[in-house]
């Protein structure tokens, strides 16, 4: 057997969870959803449920407070604002202000954007043919899926170029985590994204005070939600992503943000009783093949 076959074989747990991670964070609009219906805004569910994640994972890794210096420090906070508020922030205004289907697709282009920039900053990292056919061809089936074969053009130029900003923002989250998981574990990472994202959301507030009132909370449907959002989309979740990053590298890992449209268009079938549609299925296939022919190579270590 090959040395590439057995690290292959190694790492297929990896893979794995970072599927699982997806298969979760795909459910979560419908969370999202239901809470919004209940009367809480966008920027009140991030602060609680990266309250509630934040909580969590003390209670695992309360002990070390800083990193090894400034410099990484420094890299904890970039993380916490691309992968936390900047990202959550862009991506709630721009759903604000433009169409649902051109802000899902932009955003669904941040694992080429990962891959464009890896390609730009990393010296190892090649523009190998399956690489790029493999994402274009998942990128493709993104598409398919959230314009269900009616794919009209509006543009809105400010909630675009805020769905870009996300977009950025993750490929961005990615490669820094590549970086940062490769001195300190995924643990304590994870516990300064939810800290600095926390800290660096808390000014929006200054614009947008908080509305939700605190007897509201006693609803078993929000509570109920909001741990769910909180302690597994949250809390697990982003442990086991960034543990995917350390094991699997950012490229690969970033690919399964392809299957997101897979996972939301299942999960509104399952719970939410919407049909699944031909074009569905084909976007889905094409993803899934797109996903598995960039993934079929060792991208970034």
């Amino acid at each position: 057997m090959t040395k590439t076959k057995q690290n292959n074989q190694r790492l297929w747990p990896y893979h794995l969870l970072a599927i699982a991670v997806i298969l979760v964070w795909g459910i979560t609009f419908i969370n999202t959803k239901v809470l919004i219906l209940h009367g809480m805004r966008p920027t009140e569910i991030f602060m609680v449920r990266f309250i509630l994640a934040y909580l969590g994972i003390w209670t695992i890794a309360p002990h070390r407070l800083w990193a090894d210096n400034w410099k990484d420090e420094l890299l904890m906070v970039l993380l916490g604002i691309t992968g936390g508020s900047m990202y959550f922030v862009a991506e709630n205004m721009a759903i604000g202000i433009s169409y649902v289907n051109n802000v899902s697709f932009i955003v669904c282009t941040a694992p080429l954007i990962t891959t464009i920039l890896a390609i730009l900053l990393i010296r190892n990292v090649k523009a190998t043919a399956r690489l790029i056919g493999g994402s274009l061809l998942a990128l493709a089936g993104v598409a398919v899926v959230i314009f269900n074969g009616h794919f009209v053009l509006r543009l809105n130029p400010l909630g675009d170029m805020l769905a870009l900003t996300a977009a950025f923002c993750w490929a961005a989250y990615s490669l820094l985590m590549r970086k940062a998981t490769r001195r300190y574990g995924a643990v304590f990472i994870t516990r300064k994204v939810f800290a600095y994202g926390l800290l660096t959301m808390i000014p929006v507030f200054i614009f947008q005070p908080w509305e939700f009132s605190w007897q509201q909370f006693l609803q078993p449907v929000v509570w109920g939600n909001l741990l769910f959002l909180g302690v597994v989309a949250s809390f697990a979740c982003f442990i086991l992503w960034n543990l995917a990053i350390k094991k699997v590298g950012a490229l690969s890992t970033s690919n399964y943000v392809y299957l997101n449209p897979v996972t939301t268009v299942v999960a509104s079938a399952l719970i939410l009783s919407e049909p699944m549609t031909t074009m569905a299925w084909a976007g889905s296939a094409m993803i899934l093949a797109g996903v598995w022919l960039a993934n079929t190579e060792r991208q970034l270590e």
